[in-house]
């Protein structure tokens, strides 16, 4: 008889585990979905503010401008300027969900001292831009060419 109640002991014990691994999938099931949305790269979405600046570089006096941005299903675009305006420059590219985002920015040159090779008012340039997002913020750097720094800043 003694026996038989404990094996009926040890069966309710692995009845019980059993029970508490099944509860314990579950919940990490309905966690997946929340801690993917908190990741998502919409997260991003909204109005920012693009400061590049770029140092005295290979003959070029440095310059720094602000960029008007906007994010929108984790895809940034910003445009300083107007379309075929020396000084013109957009800025596309996607952000991912961790906040890496590869960037491409052309433009055209606003004012040949500011130029690497003092390349004429209005010529074509266009550089790639390694960036990482937070919350609110974020900073990038151009790949090529001369040194830039680029920072965001939520509005």
């Amino acid at each position: 008889m003694n026996d038989l109640l404990a094996g009926q002991r040890r069966n309710k014990g692995k009845e019980k585990m059993r029970i508490g691994y099944v509860v314990l999938t579950l919940a990490m099931i309905q966690a997946a979905p929340m801690s993917a949305n908190s990741q998502s790269a919409n997260r991003f979405d909204g109005s920012w503010t693009t400061t590049v600046s770029c140092p005295d570089a290979a003959g070029a006096l440095g310059y720094s401008f602000d960029v008007p941005t906007t994010i929108h299903d984790g895809r940034l675009h910003g445009e300083r300027m107007r379309e075929g305006e020396p000084g013109h420059l957009v800025l596309d590219g996607q952000i991912q969900p961790d906040g890496g985002a590869r960037l491409y920015a052309k433009g055209l040159v606003g004012a040949s001292q500011f130029a690497v090779g003092q390349a004429p008012k209005g010529t074509d340039y266009g550089y790639h831009v390694a960036a990482t997002f937070q919350n609110a913020s974020g900073s990038g750097k151009r790949v090529e060419g001369r040194p830039c720094d680029l920072t965001f800043s939520r509005r």
